[in-house]
C-alpha cells in the first residue's frame, strides 16, 4: 500500500486548493520580514544566560576597538607637536609663542598652535609617545581576546540552538498526519529540514555575531565622534538614514526574491530526488530528454530567483561604500579647516578620521551581513511554516483500550470519508471481517481501495460513522495500540540502513535472533540469506541495491511475520517476487493469515482466489461481496476485471456459469 495519494487523488487536491502543483502546501503570502525575524532571535530564550555574556564580551571588545583610536590620536599630537616645538626657540613659554606670531600677523599659524600642546625647544616627548603606542597595542590585544571568545561561546551556544531546532522538525515531522507527505513533495520536505536549516545556522553563526559587533561599534563610534566635534559627526552620519532608506527599500524586495530562491530550491531537489528514484523507469521509456527538459526549466527558474536576489541585495554594498566615501571627504575638508582654525588638533582630526573609516567598516558588514540575514530569515520562514503545520488530532486523555488477546473482528458501520468536503470518497460503507478471515480488496485505481486500510490503520481519521476493532471504537483507542497489533507489508519495499537482521528485527525490537531466523525461514528470507558472505549480517547498502527487488519485498515479509500481528494488512506484497518465489510466499502468506484478520489488496486477482471474502469497490463503494467462484458466477465488476487479466486464457475453460470449470484451470 502506497502511503501517497494517487496522481488522480493529488489532482483533485490541487483543484480543490489543498495543495499547489508542486506539493508546497496552499498559496501562501511570505510573512513579513521583522516577525519572522523575531521569531528567529527568540529561539535565543533558552540560551539567555550565554547571550548575555556573548553581549559582555562584545562589549568589552567595542569599548577597547572605540577607544584606541583616540590614544592614538593623543599619540600623533605628541609627535606633531615635538616637531614643532623643536623649532622654537627653548626658554619661551607657549603663549609667548603663539602672541609672538600674531603680533607678526602670523594669525593663521597662531590659530592652529593654539589648539595644539607644546613646549618650546623640548622636541618630541619618546617617552610619552612609547607609552600611548604600548597603551593600544594592549588595546587592540585585549579587545581581539574577547572577541575570539565571544565566537567559541556564541559557535557553542548556535550549535545547541540549532540542535533543538532540529530536534523540534523531527518530532514535528512524526506529529504531522499522513495527508500533510500525500500533499507535499519529498524534495521540498528534504530542501526545508536540511537546506533551510543550515542556511539559519549559517546566518546565526555569521550575520548575527557580526551585526551585533557592528551595532554596538557604530554606537561607541558615534559617541566619539560627537564628543570630538558634533559637526564632523553630523558629516559622518548622514550615511545612517541613506543606509535605512537602502536596507529599508533593497531589503523588502530581496526578502521576497530569497524566499522565491529556496522555494525554488525545494522544487529543483525534488525533481531531483525523483529522477534518481525513478532512474531505471526514466530510462526504460526513454523519457531522459522529458526529464533533462523539466530540470532545465526548474533550473532556469531557480537560476532566475536568485539572480535577482542577489542581485538586489548586491545592490547595498556599492551604495553604501559610495554614500561613505563621499562622507569621508567632507571630513577631510571640513577636518582640514577647522586644524587650521585652532578649533581642533591635528591628532583629534587623526583620530576623528580613524573613526570615520571604522565607522563605514560597521556600516559595510551591516549592508553586507543584511544579505545573509534576509537569506537565513526567508529559510527561517520555511521552516516555521512547517512547524505551523496542524498536526494530527491528538489521542486524547481519556482512552479506552483494546481487549486483550486481540482476535482481529474488524466492522465498518456507516463510514463515511472524503480528502476534500466537495468530492466524496466514502459515502456509506458497512463491512464485517470476522477473525481470521482474509479479505481481499479489488477495484480499478481510484476506487479507494488503499484508504479502506488507511481509514483502518488511522492514518486518516473518518468523517461519519465507526470503525470497530472487537468492539472498541479505534478513534477511542491510542494511535500506538491500534497500529502495535496491525502489520503490513507495502507495495514498495522499503528497508532501513543496517544489517538484514536489523531490518527483519525492526518489526518486533526485543525478539531474539532465533525468533529473526525463524521468520526468516517460514517466508524463505533465509535461503537466499545463507548464500551471502556475511550471511544475517549482510548490510543493506544506500537503496538496498546490494539485494535483489523480490529478496527485498521477503525481508519486508519477514519483518511482518516478526511482528506476529492480529490484523494484517498486506499491499500486493509479492509484486516484485518472481514467479516461483511467488508460490512459495504464497503458502507463507496462508500460514500467517491463519488465525489472522488479513486486508489484502489485491491487483493480481490470481493471488487472492482464495480469500475468504472479496470485495469489489468503486468509487468509494463496496459494489460486491463473495468468494471468488461466488463473483466470477455472478458476471459483475469483479468478473470484468478478471477476464481483463485472463482473456483468453479463461475463454476456453468457462462453464455455464462463467466461471472456469476449476482454480488448475484458472492458473
Amino acid at each position: 500500500m502506497s502511503e501517497q495519494l494517487t496522481d488522480a487523488e493529488l489532482a483533485e487536491l490541487q483543484e480543490a486548493g489543498v495543495t499547489d502543483e508542486w506539493g508546497g502546501g496552499p498559496g501562501r503570502k511570505a510573512k513579513a520580514f521583522w516577525p519572522s525575524a523575531r521569531r528567529l532571535l527568540g529561539l535565543f530564550q533558552a540560551e539567555r544566560t550565554g547571550l548575555v555574556v556573548v553581549a559582555l564580551m562584545v562589549l568589552v571588545a567595542v569599548v577597547f576597538n572605540v577607544w584606541a583610536p583616540h590614544v592614538l590620536g593623543r599619540a600623533m599630537d605628541v609627535i606633531f607637536g615635538g616637531l614643532v616645538s623643536r623649532e622654537m626657540p627653548a626658554g619661551m613659554s607657549r603663549e609667548q609663542v603663539i602672541e609672538g606670531l600674531r603680533a607678526q600677523g602670523e594669525g593663521q599659524a597662531a590659530d592652529m598652535l593654539s589648539g595644539m600642546a607644546f613646549t618650546p625647544g623640548q622636541g618630541i616627548d619618546f617617552g610619552e609617545l612609547g607609552r600611548l603606542i604600548l597603551i593600544v597595542l594592549a588595546m587592540y590585544v585585549v579587545a581581539q581576546t574577547f572577541m575570539w571568545l565571544q565566537g567559541r561561546v556564541l559557535n557553542d551556544l548556535v550549535m545547541r540552538i540549532v540542535f533543538r531546532l532540529r530536534q523540534d522538525i523531527e518530532a514535528k515531522v512524526n506529529r504531522l498526519p499522513l495527508s500533510y507527505f500525500d500533499t507535499r513533495q519529498r524534495g521540498d520536505l528534504l530542501s526545508r529540514t536540511t537546506n533551510d536549516v543550515d542556511n539559519v545556522q549559517q546566518a546565526l553563526q555569521q550575520a548575527f555575531a557580526t551585526l551585533v559587533y557592528s551595532v554596538l561599534t557604530i554606537l561607541g563610534i558615534v559617541g566619539m565622534m560627537f564628543w570630538l566635534s558634533w559637526q564632523l559627526a553630523l558629516i559622518a552620519l548622514i550615511a545612517l538614514p541613506v543606509a535605512g532608506v537602502v536596507v529599508g527599500v533593497v531589503g523588502k524586495k530581496s526578502q521576497a526574491l530569497f524566499t522565491a530562491q529556496w522555494r525554488e530550491t525545494g522544487r529543483l531537489n525534488g525533481h531531483i530526488e525523483e529522477s534518481f528514484t525513478g532512474h531505471e523507469l526514466v530510462t526504460v521509456f526513454g523519457r531522459q530528454a522529458d526529464m533533462a527538459e523539466r530540470f532545465d526549466e526548474r533550473n532556469e527558474a531557480m537560476y532566475e530567483a536568485s539572480f535577482k536576489a542577489q542581485f538586489y541585495s548586491g545592490m547595498i554594498m556599492p551604495i553604501m561604500q559610495w554614500v561613505n566615501w563621499l562622507g569621508y571627504v567632507g571630513i577631510a575638508v571640513v577636518g582640514g579647516l577647522r586644524v587650521a582654525n585652532g578649533q581642533m588638533t591635528l591628532g583629534a582630526v587623526t583620530a576623528f578620521i580613524q573613526y570615520s573609516r571604522e565607522f563605514n567598516q560597521p556600516l559595510g558588514q551591516v549592508a553586507g551581513m543584511a544579505n545573509m540575514l534576509i537569506s537565513g530569515v526567508a529559510s527561517a520562514e520555511r521552516i516555521f511554516e512547517l512547524l505551523d503545520e496542524p498536526e494530527q488530532a491528538p489521542d486524547g486523555d481519556a482512552v479506552a483500550h483494546l481487549p486483550r488477546p486481540v482476535r482481529g473482528r474488524v466492522e465498518f458501520e456507516h463510514v463515511r470519508f472524503s480528502y476534500t468536503p466537495e468530492k466524496p470518497l466514502i459515502t456509506d460503507l458497512d463491512l464485517v471481517a470476522q477473525p481470521g478471515q482474509t479479505i481481499a480488496i479489488v477495484g480499478p485505481t481510484g476506487a479507494g481501495k488503499t484508504t479502506l486500510v488507511n481509514l483502518i490503520m488511522r492514518f486518516y481519521e473518518v468523517d461519519g460513522g465507526r470503525i470497530l476493532v472487537d468492539g472498541v471504537d479505534i478513534r477511542s483507542v491510542s494511535r500506538a495500540e491500534l497500529r502495535a497489533v496491525t502489520g503490513m507489508v507495502l507495495q514498495d519495499a522499503v528497508l532501513f540502513g543496517g544489517t538484514i537482521r536489523e531490518n527483519i528485527r525492526y518489526g518486533r525490537l526485543d525478539a531474539t535472533d532465533e525468533e529473526v531466523v525463524a521468520a526468516a525461514k517460514a517466508t524463505f528470507v533465509d535461503r537466499f540469506v545463507r548464500t551471502l558472505p556475511d550471511g544475517y549480517d549482510t548490510v543493506i547498502e544506500q537503496d538496498a541495491d546490494n539485494v535483489s527487488a523480490g529478496e527485498r519485498q521477503l525481508i519486508t515479509i519477514a519483518r511482518a511475520f516478526l511482528a506476529q500481528p492480529s490484523i494484517l494488512i498486506l499491499d500486493e506484497a509479492t509484486s516484485s517476487v518472481d514467479t516461483r518465489t511467488e508460490v512459495l510466499v504464497q503458502e507463507a502468506m496462508a500460514a500467517l493469515r491463519s488465525d489472522r484478520t488479513s486486508f489484502v489488496i489485491a491487483h493480481r486477482l490470481s493471488t487472492i482466489r482464495d480469500a475468504d471474502v472479496i470485495l469489489v469497490m468503486e468509487h468509494g463503494d463496496i459494489v460486491e461481496q463473495g468468494s471468488h467462484d461466488e463473483l466470477l458466477a455472478a458476471r459483475g465488476a469483479y468478473h470484468r476485471l478478471y477476464t481483463s487479466q485472463f482473456q483468453g486464457g479463461e475463454d476456453e475453460h468457462h462453464d455455464d456459469g462463467g466461471a472456469p470449470a476449476s482454480r488448475e484451470d484458472a492458473r
